[in-house]
């Protein structure tokens, strides 16, 4: 078994974290834009503040590694390609979509309408970023194929 190529794996996260930071953007400033004013008027919390934004970009990239690192692992069980790849995206929006949503829309943080929107645009933003991320991929240090 082949091991993990790590700066493959570096090299498609980042793509993927664009594609999942493209995501956010969309999601949070554009169609949720209204919800998300009201959800930090609600818990009387300022703007976000640019550090604050700094922090959210580099978690996005953080997130689409962690996509290609699981892609990585699992790709020798379930072969290469965009199917394993929507898997790995999966498992990640499991995490870092699926568990907080539903745990912050049962405490009524947040509403279920705006809850259910965002978790399905967030499994079909994480499955996009990890299949990107997957194109970049490869075992030992071939280039991505055209």
């Amino acid at each position: 078994m082949a091991s993990i190529n790590t700066g493959r794996v570096v090299a498609g996260g980042l793509l993927a974290g664009l594609v999942i930071n493209v995501g956010e953007y969309l999601l949070n400033e554009v169609v949720l834009q209204a919800e998300m004013a009201a959800f930090m008027e609600r818990f009387n919390l300022p703007p976000t503040s640019g550090a604050s934004m700094a922090v959210l970009v580099a978690l996005g990239f953080v997130g689409g590694i962690a996509l290609v690192w699981i892609y990585a692992g699992i790709r020798p069980r379930f072969g290469p390609g965009p199917r394993t790849a929507a898997y790995a995206g999966v498992a990640g929006w499991l995490f870092a979509y699926f568990w907080p949503g539903i745990v912050f829309a049962a405490l009524g943080m947040w509403a279920w309408g705006p809850t259910m929107l965002a978790l399905v645009w967030g499994i079909v933003e994480f499955a996009l970023a990890a299949v990107a991320g997957a194109w970049l991929y490869k075992e030992g240090g071939a280039a991505p194929a055209m």
